[in-house]
């Protein structure tokens, strides 16, 4: 069993930064492929980004590659996601996820899920 909770959200204007971090709870932290996904008012959750039990290996969306960079200690059982240039389109809430697979985008293939953390971008 694995816990997440993000933090980091806020507000920020368009073309600012923030990075958000998920703590998880338990000792087989390092085991899994974590995700960052993110659910914009009226929409589907989306991927963002993963990145493999080592760190070793990384996936992005399109849409925020080049602006987005995902990192993990797993010393501290956290993952992070900097975000760079942000513009209004990343308002979403965000959320992080662990999966036991390997690096995926689907969302159905993620165990555990945190509660959110809420960015807004205004422009």
């Amino acid at each position: 069993q694995v816990q997440l909770v993000e933090s980091g959200g806020g507000l920020v204007q368009a073309g600012g930064s923030l990075r958000l971090s998920c703590a998880a709870s338990g000792r087989t932290f390092s085991s899994y492929t974590m995700g960052w996904f993110r659910q914009a008012p009226g929409k589907d959750r989306r991927f963002v980004a993963c990145i493999s039990w080592n760190g070793g290996s990384t996936d992005y969306a399109d849409s925020v590659e080049g602006r987005f960079t995902i990192s993990r200690d797993n010393a501290r059982n956290t993952v992070y996601l900097q975000m760079n240039n942000l513009k209004p389109e990343d308002t979403a809430v965000y959320y992080c996820a662990a999966s036991t697979y390997g690096s995926i985008r689907f969302s159905t293939g993620y165990d555990y899920w945190g509660q959110g953390t809420r960015v807004t971008v205004s422009s």
